[in-house]
């Protein structure tokens, strides 16, 4: 995922986004790169001297302690992989962004991955990828949880831009398995440590799309890290519970499996794609069991992946009226008939779809297609 030059990531010099300041994180440290990435804790000054020269009990805390920014992300069950919707020119539409999280926050997601594979994070620059993630932490940080997808197959990029992240105000990092270039057991390891150095990160693996699995033995050795908050995993939910056995933190990958993750296997929750559509529906599965709504959703969990990840989750958003139906090449809508099957089954969860207007199966000459964006 790189553009002409060194590295993906430029910066955004002359922008400002301390308005809006991020959850502070347990622990601070200085970064290589020479950032302080990490607010300090308030410090409160001491109350003055009693007047009173009798021995004055200990002061009891009748509040309990602000919960800190990795308890809030080890606890969260409901994390949404953000769909990044687009203007006709193929810039990002942040007015429909900020609607969709909007209606997030509303249905009791507690984070977001930006610039995820559902985000198209491979079709950005690194420039997009950070303004975006720090437009979403001076948005929205104080209300959910902000984790960018900052992974690459090159360990230099995945530093910078992870770096960068953490510098806009991200709470966590994605951190991925080097695709393609694919490396040895010891790579894998020593690039995941790196990239664990920078700051809190969820390490996700999901071998169907990067052709490598990372194995058990690396996971548990990478979770000596201080900054490793967990796994998502997309192998199952027979792994998931073998994870959990051992108190590592699991997220599913699979929306289609994620109730019983959850109620039966021992995962922390979902990193969803079909949360874009019904948050709501999801944060009730991930919150108590309930079989009946699961099965009633497989359909649409089915149906979202019809086509590989995101071309049906923008179709679907597009049909409701949620986003502007633009497509950056390689993606393309689903066809016709496609969308007809999911027009039945996006009607059947209706109340709760986000955008402003009734579900339809639009017009092929609808959408548009980007080659050059």
């Amino acid at each position: 995922m790189s553009l002409p030059g060194t590295s993906r990531s430029a910066g955004l010099a002359g922008t400002s986004y301390a308005s809006q300041p991020p959850l502070a994180h347990t622990s601070r440290r200085q970064s290589r790169h020479g950032r302080h990435l990490h607010a300090s804790a308030a410090v409160q000054s001491p109350p003055a001297p009693s007047p009173v020269l009798q021995p004055q009990a200990p002061q009891v805390l009748t509040q309990p302690a602000q919960q800190t920014t990795l308890q809030k992300l080890q606890s969260a069950r409901l994390i949404t992989a953000l769909k990044t919707p687009y203007l006709e020119n193929g810039r990002f539409d942040l007015a429909a962004y900020d609607r969709l999280v909007e209606h997030q926050i509303q249905n009791g997601v507690e984070g977001l991955i930006i610039g995820g594979t559902t985000g198209e994070g491979q079709l950005m620059s690194w420039d997009e990828h950070v303004m975006l993630i720090a437009h979403t932490v001076n948005a929205f940080g104080d209300k959910l949880l902000v984790i960018g997808n900052t992974g690459s197959n090159s360990t230099r990029e995945a530093l910078h831009a992870t770096s960068q992240g953490f510098a806009v105000g991200m709470h966590a990092a994605l951190q991925i398995n080097p695709y393609y270039g694919k490396t040895s057991i010891t790579g894998l390891i020593r690039h995941f440590n790196s990239t664990l150095d920078e700051g809190p990160a969820i390490i996700y693996n999901v071998p169907g799309r990067t052709g490598q699995d990372i194995p058990d033995d690396v996971i548990l050795q990478l979770a000596n890290h201080a900054n490793f908050l967990g796994v998502k995993e997309c192998t199952g939910n027979l792994r998931i519970e073998n994870y959990a056995r051992q108190s590592i933190k699991c997220w599913t990958g699979n929306d289609d499996e994620a109730h019983a993750g959850r109620h039966q296997h021992g995962a922390q929750g979902v990193i969803s794609v079909t949360s874009n559509l019904i948050p709501g529906l999801f944060s009730a599965l991930m919150r108590d069991p309930d079989p009946g709504l699961a099965q009633s959703l497989d359909a649409l969990c089915n149906w979202l992946f019809c086509e590989p990840n995101p071309i049906a989750i923008n179709t679907a958003l597009a049909m409701c009226g949620a986003i502007r139906p633009v497509f950056r090449l390689p993606y393309v809508p689903l066809n016709r008939i496609q969308r007809e099957e999911g027009a039945v089954l996006l009607q059947n969860v209706a109340e709760h779809l986000p955008g402003p207007a009734q579900v339809q199966v639009l017009k092929d000459s609808d959408f548009t297609v980007l080659s050059h964006y």
